[in-house]
C-alpha cells in the first residue's frame, strides 16, 4: 500500500483530494498542514483515523526529513498560491525519494518544473506540476481532437466560475498578475496582454449563456506554442458569474496598469469575503471551453468547440481530478514517465474526469 501525503490537506482542494483517495484501497492518506487541529478535523471529516493528521510546513528546511520519517510515497502539494513559490517542496520530495504532484497554475512555476528532471530521473521518480484544469485538462482536450487537424492554428481557452468563491490562496494567485503584462502568443508573435483586462464577451452553451472574460496568466501560454508547433495563437481568459464582481476586478486591474495601484493583493481578502456574501444571488453554474481552429484533414477550415459545464457550484472541484487520477495510477503500480514535467500527455480527458463523475457536470462538443 502506498502512502500519499496531501500537503494543504484541509484546504478546499486538499479535502476533496483526501476524501477521494481515502476510498482508494491501494493508498493510505495522510492529511498535512501547519495547523494540526485543522488537519485532525479534516481527517475526521473524511473518515480517516485522526493519527493520519500531520503537522508540517511546506517551507520547513527539514521537510525532506519529515517525508522520510513518514515514509511518504507520493506527495500532493495543494498549498498555493504557487505564483512566486520556488520548487523547494518538489526538491524535498526528490530528496526524500517520493513522487510529487502539485495543482499549480502559476506560469513560471509549472514551466520551470522541468529544471528538476535530471534529479528526478536519476532516482526513478515522477515529478508533476500543473495537475489542474490548466494545463492538465486543457492539453488533454487538445490531444483528443488534434488528430482531426492537418494543421492546428489557434487554441483559445477560457473558464468562467459559478457563485461559489474560491479559496483565498486561489484569489491571491489570480490577483497577483492583475493589470500586469502577460506575454501572449498571437498570430505567430509574442505580444503583451494585461491581467484581467482585454475584456471580451463569450457565449457559453445553455444554461450559462454570455459571460465576461479577461486575460489571465497560465502555464498554457508558455507551454502550448512549444507543444503544438503549428499553432500561431494561444489565448486564455477567465471570468466570474457575477458581472459586478468581474467589473470590480477589471477596474482594479486597470488602476494597476495605469500605475495608480502597485498591485491588487490588498483587495484579495475583502473581495473574497464579498464573493461569499454574493453566493446566494449569483448563478451556481460555471464552465470551461477549449476552442480549436485550423485546417481539417480534408484541407477545409475546421473549428471544434469543447465545453465543460458544471452546475450546483460543482465547478471548483474540477481541478482536483488530475491529482486524484495520477495518485491512483501510482498507487496501483501503473507506470508513469520518470523525470520532472508539466502535467501534459499523462491523462486523457476521460481519465481526468473519471474521479469527478458524481459531480453535476457535462461535456458539450460542437
Amino acid at each position: 500500500m502506498r502512502t500519499v501525503l496531501v500537503l494543504g490537506g484541509y484546504g478546499f482542494f486538499g479535502q476533496r483530494i483526501s476524501t477521494a483517495l481515502a476510498s482508494t484501497g491501494s493508498v493510505r492518506v495522510l492529511v498535512g498542514g501547519r495547523d494540526l487541529e485543522r488537519a485532525s478535523a479534516a481527517t475526521r471529516a473524511t473518515g480517516l483515523p485522526v493519527e493520519n493528521a500531520v503537522a508540517l510546513d511546506a517551507h520547513d528546511s527539514h521537510l525532506a526529513d519529515v517525508l522520510r520519517r513518514l515514509r511518504v510515497d507520493v506527495l500532493i502539494h495543494t498549498a498555493g498560491p504557487f505564483q512566486g513559490q520556488d520548487c523547494s517542496v518538489a526538491r524535498a520530495a526528490i530528496e526524500a525519494r517520493c513522487h510529487y504532484i502539485d495543482l499549480a497554475d502559476g506560469r513560471q512555476f509549472v514551466a520551470g518544473i522541468s529544471s528538476l528532471s535530471t534529479l528526478a530521473s536519476a532516482v526513478g521518480l515522477t515529478v508533476i506540476s500543473g495537475a489542474s484544469s490548466v494545463p492538465a485538462l486543457s492539453s488533454a482536450v487538445i490531444d483528443r481532437y488534434s488528430p482531426r487537424f492537418r494543421r492546428l492554428e489557434a487554441i483559445r481557452i477560457g473558464i468562467s466560475s459559478g457563485a461559489r468563491a474560491p479559496g483565498l490562496a486561489t484569489v491571491r494567485g489570480v490577483f497577483s498578475y492583475g493589470g500586469k503584462r502577460i506575454r501572449s502568443w498571437q498570430d505567430g508573435a509574442w505580444v503583451d496582454a494585461y491581467g484581467w483586462l482585454n475584456l471580451s464577451r463569450h457565449q457559453f452553451p445553455p444554461p450559462l449563456g454570455k459571460r465576461w472574460l479577461g486575460s489571465c496568466d497560465v502555464p498554457d501560454l508558455e507551454l502550448f506554442p512549444k507543444r503544438y508547433p503549428t499553432v500561431r495563437t494561444v489565448s486564455f481568459q477567465a471570468g466570474f458569474a457575477s458581472d459586478l464582481g468581474h467589473f470590480v476586478v477589471w477596474g482594479l486591474a486597470g488602476l494597476v496598469k495605469a500605475g495608480v495601484l502597485t498591485d491588487m493583493n490588498a483587495f484579495a481578502s475583502p473581495l473574497n469575503r464579498f464573493s461569499r456574501w454574493m453566493e446566494p444571488i449569483v448563478s451556481d453554474k460555471g464552465g470551461m471551453f477549449v476552442t480549436l481552429e485550423g485546417e481539417g484533414a480534408d484541407g477545409a477550415p475546421l473549428r471544434i468547440d469543447w465545453n465543460l459545464i458544471a452546475e450546483k457550484n460543482h465547478g471548483p472541484h474540477i481541478p482536483c481530478g488530475a491529482a486524484i487520477a495520477l495518485a491512483r495510477k501510482i498507487g496501483s503500480g501503473a507506470s508513469l514517465p520518470r523525470g520532472a514535467m508539466p502535467c501534459m500527455g499523462l491523462l486523457t480527458v476521460d481519465e481526468f474526469l473519471e474521479p469527478l463523475r458524481e459531480l453535476n457536470m457535462s461535456e458539450r462538443v460542437a
